[in-house]
C-alpha cells in the first residue's frame, strides 16, 4: 500500500513537471511570437479592412469632388478662424533678392525660421535654379484649384482613395512617402514633394510623375546639399557630416523641377498658427519646437490653392500599436520618442481648420 502511494506521488511529480514545462513554453511563445512576428493589430485590422469604412471614405471624397470648386475658399475660412494671420504678398518659394525672405530675413531668424547667417549659401543655391516662381500646375491659369496634402498616416492603408486623390489639380507629398506600389491607396501623380535632405527618397522610381521637389531648410548645410543635388555634383565629405542620416546624392529631376521653400512659411506656421515662442537673441535652442513638414505643407497649400483637402493626417496616440505610416513597420508609439515636434499643438490646429471648413479631412484622422 505504501509502495503504491509512493509510486503515485512520483508519477504526479512527473506530470506536474511536464505540465509546468508545457505552460512555460506556452507563456514564452505568447510573449515572444508577437515581438518576432508582429501581426496586424486587431484595432487596425478592423479599421482598415472594413468594407463599410472604405465605402464611407470614398463617398465622402466623391461628394466633395462633385461640387463646384469655390475660389479662395480655404484662405477665406482660415482668415476667419485666425484673424491677422496669412498676410498677403509672401512668396511660397524662396526668390532671388531680399524680397524673397522679407520678415524672416529682416528679423534675422536663424534656420529654419529664417536665413540669418546663410544668405550667401541661399544666393548660391538660387543661382543654380532656372526658375524660382510657381510652376504652371501651381499657377493654375486662372482656374479654381483643388489641392490635396497627403500625410503618411496608416489610415491611408487599404483606403483605395488613389483614383480620388489623382482627381485633384495639385497633389502634395511629404519626404520619402512612397508612391510606387501604393497607387491604389495614394494615387500616382505628384505635383509637389516637400522634403528636407534626410527625408528625400533614395529610390529613383519615387520621383516618377513628379513636377517639383521643394526643399525645406532646417540648417545651413541643407542649402549645400541642395546646390550639389541640383548641379548633379558630388557632396563634399565635410558637408555629409552635418546630416543625422545618410542623404541621397542623386535625384533624377532637372534643375527647373527644384524649388526652396521660403522659410517665412515655416516661421508663420510655428509662431503664427502653432503659437510657439519667438526664439530669443536670434538663436534656435535645442528645446525649440519646429513644425512637422505635414502641417507646414497645409499652410503652404492654403496659400497656393482655392480648396484644400487632407488625407493620411492624424496621430491616434491612444492606440500605440497601430501603424504609424501606410508603409513600413513603425507603430504609433514611435511618435512618443521624438521631442522636436509638438504633435498635440499641431492636432489642435488642424482640427480647428477642419471645424472652420478651411480644409476637408478625407480620411477622418484629424478628429481622433
Amino acid at each position: 500500500m505504501e509502495l503504491a502511494k509512493s509510486r503515485d506521488f512520483f508519477l504526479s511529480r512527473e506530470k506536474n513537471l511536464t505540465l509546468s514545462i508545457v505552460l512555460l513554453v506556452g507563456c514564452y511563445t505568447a510573449l515572444l511570437c508577437p515581438a518576432y512576428f508582429p501581426g496586424q493589430p486587431t484595432i487596425w485590422r478592423e479599421y482598415s479592412m472594413q468594407h463599410e469604412l472604405v465605402e464611407v471614405l470614398q463617398n465622402r471624397s466623391n461628394s466633395l469632388l462633385s461640387q463646384v470648386c469655390r475660389p479662395g475658399w480655404s484662405r477665406l475660412k482660415l482668415k476667419e478662424a485666425y484673424p491677422g494671420q496669412l498676410p498677403p504678398g509672401v512668396p511660397v518659394f524662396l526668390q532671388r533678392g531680399e524680397g524673397g525672405w522679407s520678415q524672416a530675413h529682416s528679423e534675422r531668424f536663424l534656420p529654419p525660421l529664417g536665413l540669418h547667417g546663410s544668405e550667401e549659401q541661399a544666393a548660391r543655391a538660387l543661382q543654380g535654379l532656372p526658375q524660382t516662381s510657381l510652376s504652371p500646375e501651381l499657377e493654375g491659369g486662372g482656374l479654381c484649384r483643388r489641392c490635396v496634402v497627403l500625410g503618411s498616416g496608416g489610415v491611408l492603408r487599404g483606403s483605395r482613395l488613389g483614383p480620388h486623390i489623382d482627381r485633384h489639380h495639385v497633389i502634395m507629398r511629404l519626404n520619402s512617402a512612397p508612391v510606387s506600389g501604393f497607387e491604389d491607396d495614394v494615387g500616382y501623380r505628384t505635383t509637389v514633394r516637400l522634403t528636407y535632405p534626410e527625408g528625400a527618397p533614395h529610390s529613383a522610381r519615387q520621383y516618377s510623375n513628379t513636377s517639383l521637389l521643394v526643399m525645406a531648410m532646417y540648417k545651413s548645410s541643407d542649402l549645400d546639399w541642395f546646390t550639389a543635388v541640383v548641379a548633379k555634383q558630388p557632396l563634399g565629405w565635410w558637408t555629409k557630416l552635418w546630416f543625422w542620416q545618410t542623404v541621397v546624392e542623386s535625384i533624377p529631376l532637372h534643375a527647373e523641377n527644384f524649388r526652396i521653400l521660403n522659410p517665412e512659411i515655416i516661421r508663420e506656421t510655428a509662431l503664427g498658427f502653432l503659437g510657439y515662442p519667438k526664439p530669443q537673441q536670434s538663436l534656435i535652442s535645442l528645446s525649440q519646437k519646429v513644425p512637422t513638414l505635414g502641417v507646414t505643407a497645409v499652410v503652404m497649400a492654403i496659400r497656393l490653392c482655392d480648396e484644400v483637402s487632407l488625407a493620411g493626417f492624424g496621430y491616434d496616440l491612444k492606440h500605440p500599436m497601430t501603424p504609424l505610416h501606410y508603409y513600413g513597420t513603425l507603430r504609433m508609439n514611435a511618435m512618443g520618442l521624438q521631442s522636436v515636434h509638438d504633435v498635440g499643438a499641431e492636432k489642435m490646429f488642424l482640427r480647428s481648420l477642419v471645424q472652420a471648413a478651411a480644409v476637408n479631412d478625407l480620411t477622418g484622422g484629424v478628429s481622433w
